[in-house]
C-alpha cells in the first residue's frame, strides 16, 4: 500500500476540510507514491520518535499533533521542529498529521475521551456551521431519478444525523431546444421539447462536493445537466468541536474527581469548585477555553478541557466545574484509537503503537 492510499482513508474519516484555520494537518513530510513498510502512531513526533520508527522498521509516522506548524524558512537544525524535520528526511520517514480535523468528528479524539468516561447520549458541543451544501438537480422522471439519487447517496449525500437516504422531490416540466451540435438523451434538434421532470434536493457535506457532483453527472442521462449549489447556514451535526453527554448516574463533586483522575490515568487535576452533583459532561481534548460558553449554554455540570489561564478559571462562577487534565493527558490515548482505525481497516503492514514519552510537562510532589 502507498502512503497516499492510507491518508485517503485517513481523510474519509476526518476529512482535512474539516481542520481548523489555523492548522497543518495532512501529509508533512514525505512521498505519496511511497511504499508503506509500517506504520509508527504517536501523540507527537520528535527525534526520538523518528528513531523509534527506524528501529521498528516503520516509514511513516501518524501524529496527532502537526511537527510543522508554523511555516519553517530553513532546515538548519536550529530547534527540535527542525532537527526531528531533518531527521525524517535523512531516514526517508514520511510524517503525517491528524489534528484538529480529526478532534472535529464523530467517533473523533473527544469521542474517545468521552468513551473513557463512560458518557452516552454523546453529540458534538459546538456543531460546525457553513459546512454544509444544498444540491438542486433536475432529472427526468422514473428510472432515471431513481439512478442519480442511487449514485448521489453513494457519494455522500443525503446523510442527516441518524438517517441516510434522505432527498425531496417535486415534479415539473422542463423545456429546451437542442441545437444542431447537441446529442440530446431526449428530443430532436431543434425542435422544442417538454419533459416532465422531478427537481430533486439533497444536502451534502462540503468537502464531499466534488465527489458528489462528480457521481451525479457520471448517473445523469442529459448531455448538459442543469443543477445548483447552496451553502446552507445549518448546523452540521456530524462535525464540530467538543462533545457533551452523561454519566450513567450523578456523582458528588470530590467522587466525580477521583473518578476523572483513576479514567484518564491522571498525576493531578487544576479543577474549580463547586456543591453540586455532577452528571453532564463536556469535553474539549487539548486547548478548549473557547468552548466554556457552549458548555455553560448546555447545561453541563463539568467541563473537562487543558491549557486553561489563571483568569479564565474565574469564567466558571460556581456554575461549573472546570477540570484541567492537561494537554497530553487529555490527547494520549489518541493514540490507540488510531492503530484501531488502521489496524482494522489495513493488515498488510505492521501498525506500531509508539512507546515514547513525548510530554514535555512533569510534576514534582
Amino acid at each position: 500500500m502507498k502512503i497516499r492510499e492510507l491518508t485517503a482513508m485517513l481523510e474519509q474519516l476526518a476529512p482535512l476540510q474539516l481542520q481548523e484555520d489555523y492548522d497543518n494537518s495532512g501529509l508533512l513530510i514525505g512521498d505519496p507514491e511511497s511504499e508503506i513498510r509500517g506504520v509508527l502512531v504517536s501523540l507527537d513526533v520528535t527525534e526520538d520518535v523518528v528513531q523509534e520508527a527506524v528501529q521498528k522498521g516503520c516509514n511513516l509516522v501518524v501524529a496527532h499533533h502537526p511537527l510543522i506548524f508554523r511555516g519553517l524558512k530553513r532546515l538548519t537544525g536550529a530547534d527540535y521542529v527542525e532537527r526531528t524535520a531533518i531527521a525524517a528526511i535523512k531516514n526517508n520517514v514520511a510524517v503525517y498529521a491528524i489534528h484538529t480535523n480529526l478532534d472535529n468528528v464523530v467517533n473523533g479524539v473527544n469521542y474517545r475521551i468521552a468513551e473513557r468516561l463512560g458518557l452516552t447520549g454523546v453529540s458534538i458541543l459546538r456543531k460546525k456551521k457553513n459546512t454544509l451544501l444544498k444540491l438542486t438537480v433536475f432529472v427526468p422522471e422514473g428510472e432515471a431519478t431513481a439512478c442519480v439519487l442511487a449514485a448521489l447517496h453513494k457519494a455522500g449525500a443525503g446523510a442527516i444525523g441518524n438517517y441516510s437516504d434522505c432527498s425531496f422531490r417535486t415534479t415539473g416540466t422542463g423545456s429546451f431546444r437542442p441545437e444542431e451540435a447537441a446529442n440530446p438523451a431526449i428530443g430532436k434538434r431543434g425542435v422544442l421539447e417538454e419533459v416532465e421532470e422531478n427537481r430533486v434536493e439533497v444536502i451534502l457535506p462540503a468537502y464531499r462536493k466534488s465527489q458528489v457532483l462528480g457521481a451525479m453527472l457520471a448517473a445523469h442521462p442529459y448531455e448538459e445537466v442543469a443543477y445548483y449549489l447552496q451553502t446552507l447556514e445549518n448546523a452540521n451535526q456530524e462535525a464540530g468541536s467538543g462533545v457533551i453527554g452523561r454519566l450513567p448516574a450523578a456523582m458528588p463533586p470530590e467522587e466525580f474527581l477521583a473518578y476523572l483522575k483513576e479514567r484518564m490515568n491522571l498525576q493531578v487535576i487544576r479543577y474549580t469548585p463547586v456543591s453540586t452533583p455532577i452528571r453532564k459532561i463536556a469535553v474539549c481534548g487539548g486547548s478548549g477555553s473557547f468552548l466554556l460558553g457552549d458548555a455553560l449554554a448546555a447545561g453541563a455540570d463539568a467541563f473537562i478541557t487543558a491549557d486553561y489561564k489563571y483568569h479564565e478559571f474565574f469564567g466558571a462562577e460556581g456554575r461549573i466545574l472546570i477540570a484541567d487534565i492537561g494537554h497530553f493527558e487529555s490527547e494520549v490515548f489518541t493514540k490507540d484509537l488510531l492503530v484501531e482505525i488502521i489496524s482494522k481497516k489495513i493488515t498488510t503492514f505492521a501498525t506500531c503503537l509508539s512507546e515514547v514519552n513525548t510530554n514535555p510537562v512533569n510534576y514534582y510532589y
